[in-house]
């Protein structure tokens, strides 16, 4: 009676394996991405990859939000006409919930008309959402030796982006830092490994809500 019991119980797992298998291969495909995609500030320039901002927000995903995952889209010395350029590809190819965009600081950098930022900005926000995924929009400053007047536009264009697209906003990465010298690198542009973990904080607190948020 025993030895029956056990047969027919194992004949029944024997038939329900393959749903099993199919219900945990279902499982495995439903994690969330976010996707950065930035210039140097994102790519860990000069540090080890896994020191830097967005490895460590990976890192705090893995540990307080299963089944989110980042993957970092950022390149140095991107601009944001290369940013423009392959939004549409990156898209496609991770299929993120959230975008991060933190790009024009090189822009900025190169004294480029803000018109021509702005636009490329303005298609990577619409071609997110048209994605279907959530936006938060980084922001940069330009240092004061630009001139007030640009400086000063730079700055707020990209609060009045969030704005006009309905976007999360952090409008300056580098504010925890930004006043500290022994928090770069020598060539003072780059943030040293041991300030990363400020911007991880100061990124997650824009960031986290738009995890929380229904797709």
């Amino acid at each position: 009676m025993i030895r029956d019991s056990l047969l027919i119980l194992a004949l029944a797992l024997l038939a329900a394996a393959p749903r099993l298998a199919t219900a945990a291969a279902a499982g495995a495909t439903e994690t969330r991405t976010v996707m950065v995609l930035g210039d140097s500030l994102s790519a860990a320039y000069g540090i080890p990859a896994e020191q830097g901002w967005v490895a460590l927000t990976g890192e705090r995903l893995r540990a307080g939000h299963p089944g989110w995952r980042i993957v970092n889209a950022s390149l140095s010395g991107e601009t944001s006409a290369g940013g423009a350029s392959r939004i549409d590809a990156e898209l496609a190819r991770h299929s993120p919930e959230v975008v991060v965009i933190a790009l024009g600081a090189n822009d900025g950098l190169r004294g480029l008309p803000l018109g021509q930022t702005r636009a490329n900005l303005a298609k990577m926000i619409a071609a997110a959402k048209a994605h279907g995924a959530r936006v938060l929009l980084v922001g940069i400053r330009m240092p004061p030796n630009y001139g007030a007047r640009y400086t000063e536009a730079f700055a707020a264009m990209y609060g009045e982006l969030a704005a006009e697209h309905g976007t999360a906003l952090l409008p300056f990465l580098l504010e925890p830092i930004a006043m500290d010298r022994e928090a770069f690198q020598a060539d003072n542009l780059h943030p040293v490994a041991g300030v990363q973990p400020q911007l991880r904080d100061h990124v997650w607190a824009a960031l986290a809500p738009l995890l929380d948020e229904t797709p």
